[in-house]
């Protein structure tokens, strides 16, 4: 049986003490950004898949949607692209305070019929990682949508390969299809270039990530429950997944607040 030490027990009653001051700061204050001395700033990447009613844990109501975004704007969060994120951590360009990214995986229809208004409404930048089999079929996005959103400004359509089908489970000339046909499709059709994977249902390995470097991507998303930071590989940056939840704003607060505290003191990254 595993056992936390001392020095984790007692930080664990601290936080657990100090809990409902930080969660009141959420609701009053604005965003106190997370630097660690070595890795640098704490950045989050928030991960949707759908925005609509329906009653299932990856669909966050429209309400709910706005109202988070509504809370990024007020409480001083600034949304980066994944080329933003990539230029920092590689080259050292200057990110905004709070930095915050948005993503969506799939690339469902709503997406464009209920997020994307929300999202222009609040100025906020996200990213799309679109299975290009699938664009134009029932309940995901046309190429149009995704053209429109791209040209918008605040938007990247970026790679979740052709199938989503797990690279793990693939030969490697499976893998290779997936990752440069879905580039490829993406850059011709919306004449920009196609830098980031969303690795489908986040499986991945070392190998899986040199073929995706191979493939000419600067990075890649997991499902791996975090954020980033200096120390991340680029090609298996964390993301922090939004549910619907019994009280999905109020999860919302404790996904955005607690992943930076309890990375501290090394829980989720070793």
């Amino acid at each position: 049986m595993h056992f936390f030490s001392r020095k984790k027990t007692a930080l664990l009653l601290l936080l657990l003490l100090l809990l409902p001051i930080c969660f009141l700061s959420l609701n009053r204050g604005n965003a106190a950004e997370t630097v660690d001395s070595v890795n640098g700033p704490k950045i989050i990447v928030l991960n949707y898949h759908k925005v609509d009613n329906m009653d299932i844990s990856l669909s966050v109501s429209p309400s709910d949607f706005e109202r988070q975004m509504a809370f990024l704007q007020e409480n001083g969060y600034h949304a980066i692209s994944p080329h933003e994120l990539y230029m920092a951590f590689t080259d050292g360009a200057a990110l905004p305070t709070n930095p915050v990214l948005i993503t969506f995986d799939d690339g469902y229809a709503d997406n464009y019929t209920n997020a994307y208004p929300i999202l222009k409404k609040y100025g906020i930048k996200a990213t799309i990682f679109v299975i290009t089999g699938l664009m134009g079929k029932p309940g995901y996005l046309s190429w149009g949508q995704a053209a429109e959103m791209e040209a918008g400004g605040l938007v990247s359509i970026e790679s979740h390969t052709v199938t989503h089908g797990s690279l793990t489970g693939l030969t490697d000339d499976q893998v290779r299809y997936e990752l440069t046909e879905a580039k490829h499709d993406i850059e011709q059709r919306l004449g920009k270039e196609v830098e980031f994977l969303a690795y489908p249902t986040g499986a991945y390995n070392l190998h899986i990530a040199r073929l995706v470097k191979e493939a000419g991507y600067k990075g890649a998303f997991t499902v791996r429950y975090g954020n980033m930071d200096r120390a991340t590989n680029l090609y298996a940056i964390e993301r922090v997944p939004i549910f619907r939840m019994a009280d999905t704003f109020a999860a919302f607060l404790e996904r955005l607040k607690f992943v930076p505290l309890f990375e501290h003191i090394g829980w989720t990254k070793n």
